[in-house]
Parts: C-alpha cells; sequence; structure tokens
C-alpha cells in the first residue's frame, strides 16, 4: 500500500510568487521530487535566475508575470497552454501584505493586497482549468493548492489588517472551489504557514537572539523550515493526499490551535 505514494515524478506544476520566500521552499522541494515546475514572479531576471538554479536538480521554467494585472494572468495563463497542456498541480502562492495602523490604512493598499491574495488565485486557477481538467482522473485528481496563513485563522499581533482578511479569504474561496470542481476530480485545498523566514518576515528576525525569542512562542519551539512547507505541499499532491480537498491545513508548530 504504501510504495511509491508520495511519488510525483513526470507530474508539471506551477508554483506562483516561487522565486523567493514559501514559494521558493514548495517550488525546490517538487523540482527535487522529479516535478517539472513553472515558476512565475513579477521581476524577470529574479525569477530566470531561480529557475536555472533549480534545475541543477530536475527541471525548472521560468515564466515571470505580474499577477496582480489582468494582462500579468493572460501571459502566465496563455504561456501555460502551450507548454503545459496537462497540468497536475496549481499552487496558487504569490502574495503581498501591508501594514499600517487602523486610522491610517490606504484604500489602494488594501485593494491591491485583495488584488494580489484573493482575486489572482480565483483567476487564475479560472484560466487553468482546462489543463487541470485535462490532467485529472478519478483514481488521480488534479491539485489546486492555495497558500493562506494563519492570519487569517486568529487575530495577528500586527496591523496587517487587508493581508489578515485576505488570507481568511483565500481559506474560504479555497473550500468554495473544492464544492465546485470535486465533480471534475480537482481537489482544492489551502495551507496555512505560521512563522517562516521569508522577504516578508525579514523584519522579524533582524535583531540579535529575535529568531530564538520567536520560537519561544510557538509550541514547537522553533519556527518553520523549507521542507515542512515542501512536504506539505508534497503530501497534498500525491496519493497521499488524493483524498483530502476543501481542508485548511495549518502548518505553524501549533501556533494557531495550542496557544
Amino acid at each position: 500500500m504504501g510504495e511509491g505514494i508520495f511519488e510525483l515524478k513526470g507530474k508539471s506544476a506551477v508554483v506562483t510568487g516561487g522565486s523567493r520566500g514559501i514559494g521558493l521552499m514548495i517550488a525546490e522541494g517538487l523540482v527535487k521530487a522529479g516535478v517539472r515546475v513553472f515558476i512565475s514572479s513579477r521581476k524577470a531576471e529574479v525569477c530566470d535566475e531561480v529557475a536555472a538554479n533549480l534545475s541543477k536538480d530536475g527541471e525548472c521554467i521560468s515564466i515571470p508575470a505580474d499577477l496582480s494585472t489582468a494582462s500579468g494572468i493572460d501571459h502566465l495563463g496563455s504561456e501555460l497552454e502551450s507548454q503545459a497542456p496537462e497540468l497536475h498541480i496549481l499552487v496558487n502562492n504569490a502574495g503581498t501584505a501591508w501594514g499600517a495602523p487602523l486610522e491610517e490604512y490606504p484604500p489602494e493598499s488594501f485593494n491591491k493586497v485583495w488584488a494580489v491574495n484573493v482575486q489572482a488565485p480565483f483567476h487564475l486557477t479560472q484560466k487553468l482549468l482546462p489543463q487541470l481538467k485535462a490532467a485529472a482522473s478519478p483514481e488521480d485528481p488534479a491539485r489546486v493548492i492555495n497558500i493562506g496563513s494563519i492570519d487569517g485563522l486568529r487575530v495577528p499581533a500586527l496591523e496587517n489588517y487587508a493581508y489578515s482578511a485576505s488570507k481568511a479569504g483565500i481559506h474560504q474561496l479555497s473550500r468554495h472551489m473544492a464544492s465546485a470542481l470535486v465533480g471534475h476530480f480537482i481537489t482544492v485545498n489551502a495551507i496555512a504557514p505560521g512563522l517562516f523566514p521569508s522577504r516578508m518576515t525579514k523584519f522579524m528576525f533582524e535583531n540579535e537572539g529575535a529568531e530564538q525569542a520567536l520560537a519561544s512562542a510557538i509550541p514547537l519551539q522553533r519556527v518553520g523550515r523549507p521542507e515542512d512547507m515542501a512536504g506539505t505541499v508534497i503530501f497534498l499532491s500525491s496519493r497521499a493526499g488524493s483524498y483530502v480537498t476543501g481542508a485548511v491545513i495549518p502548518v505553524d508548530g501549533g501556533a494557531a490551535t495550542l496557544r
């Protein structure tokens, strides 16, 4: 029963925001698992460089795109239509954040965060449905994995109103899409990461002893590691996770539920 239960070789995947942070952790894990991985990010030079580096361990293809715009989503979708007519895994990871006091929170920043964190995953999934359906079967569904956050499960300490609201939104959107797509044998799940070192959280680690202090507030007494994110995506994308849909999985060392 267990032989090959996490096998992914020969599959194709897209990881948005795959050139840094959590997206890079996921892309690297999938490449090393034998998946043909397409990564997108707004900065073409960085995206190309990361794809070339990841290709040392497998196959990674760069498709730069600004997913905050309709034209960027159309561009990525068109490129994938020709390069990946069958798409087994879509990881909607690209995201942005903005912090400001409640009284000063700018409307344009709220709108931008929602455009990237909620609207883009919805519209990109729409765009790629033909390829996902082409790869799907009752025995091995296609997978959509949306990256949320534990800030969408609890009230965060930071004043990142649009970010936390958008992550709660992507969790509910994942459930809604899972219901709509289950008949097409496409599973949709969300992962809610806790604290991981990334560009978005870099400021939290800058002071000496900061990581130790941050870890002490987490039940498992450490921050997230790349294999924590990659492993969860591999589980959901493999035969091991083929019976899971409509779930929101915290990957946070117990931070959202145990404290």
